[in-house]
């Protein structure tokens, strides 16, 4: 079992948009593999490649006691909204209501290169876009608008006085 360490604010790979996976190798299922081990701790929901370092399209999941993963997501059919608390493991300590579609379809691949569809709603369908948001080098703060996005950043700079990346 291999938890690899979660990079944390400041570190450029999480502001970097990550290159799709082209080899569906060894190297790819190794990587699933960590991924998967790092999400299965306890009080985590998903943990995508670049928060361990590794600048590709790929991330992992553990909803409602489902673990998986998914390659190179397209994200499609965002319908309603939701608002709920979001945390990112990359932004230790902190949470802010953050608005997300209720529901949402996923369209990758599974570490062999198989074709995979994810339908989400509620929870899954906040991590589906959280995680697919990291791979593009968002994290949820970039969501957030108005109040909250000013306290958000002044909680940011406190925590963190001199993040790179911003």
């Amino acid at each position: 079992m291999t938890v690899r360490p979660i990079r944390i604010y400041g570190d450029p790979v999480l502001r970097t948009e990550c290159d799709p996976v082209t080899a569906f190798d060894k190297e790819l299922r190794d990587l699933v593999a960590d991924l998967e081990d790092s999400v299965r701790v306890a009080g985590r929901a998903g943990v995508a490649a670049p928060q361990i370092g590794v600048s590709v399209r790929a991330f992992s999941f553990n909803v409602a006691g489902q673990v998986g993963h998914m390659i190179n997501p397209v994200l499609s059919n965002l319908e309603g909204e939701q608002e709920d608390d979001e945390a990112c493991l990359s932004l230790p300590g902190l949470g802010f209501l953050t608005k997300r579609a209720m529901s949402v379809t996923a369209h990758g691949f599974d570490q062999h290169g198989e074709p995979l569809v994810i339908e989400g709603t509620g929870f899954l369908a906040r991590a589906l876009q959280h995680e697919t948001d990291h791979l593009a080098g968002r994290l949820y703060i970039d969501t957030l608008t108005g109040d909250v996005r000013r306290q958000a950043l002044r909680e940011l700079r406190r925590v963190s006085p001199s993040p790179q990346g911003r």
